[in-house]
């Protein structure tokens, strides 16, 4: 049987531990320091935008890090040919005493699979071509490659989705 993972919204008392998870060595390189990722959720809060972001846990414990958003909501031009409805998502793992164990691509696939479930006609994930370990874990959870895309600041990106079965 599958771990059971709950997603809960991130609330203002995260902040401590989002900002731990940031600086653990596995995700440096991969998301921006932790003073300028927390301005950022406290601006998506103060301008309403349309952004679900969760804190991941497993028996009560929080691990992990997730955020889906309509891949059309935002200048990403490497969604830009994605239908209607898709949703983005980013994750990390942050607590690596869960490492090696599975739980990336679970609860990556977990969480998407609510998305799929409430309407959406595919997730896409687009990790930097130079992450192997996050390539890996959507490859577990499910997601196939489209191929390389440019983002929004020029980096090169693997285009990756999961659709409805």
């Amino acid at each position: 049987m599958p771990p059971e993972y709950r997603f809960r919204p991130l609330v203002l008392a995260d902040r401590a531990l989002f900002e731990h998870w940031l600086a653990q060595p596995h995700i440096a390189g991969w998301w921006g320091d932790a003073e300028t990722e927390w301005a950022l959720i406290e601006e998506d809060w103060r301008e309403g935008r349309p952004i679900d972001m969760r804190i991941v846990e497993i028996g009560g414990h929080p691990f992990a890090y997730t955020q889906d958003y309509e891949a059309h909501a935002y200048d990403m031009p490497h969604y830009a040919d994605l239908p209607r409805g898709a949703r983005g998502m980013d994750s990390f793992l942050g607590d690596p005493a869960y490492l090696g164990q599975g739980h990336g691509a679970g609860f990556i696939r977990a969480r998407a699979r609510e998305l799929l479930e409430a309407g959406a006609p595919l997730v896409a994930v687009d990790p930097a071509t130079d992450n192997q370990r996050a390539i890996a874990a959507y490859r577990r959870a499910g997601f196939r490659s489209v191929g390389t895309r440019t983002s929004e600041d020029g980096t090169p990106v693997r285009l990756m989705t999961l659709e409805r079965d």
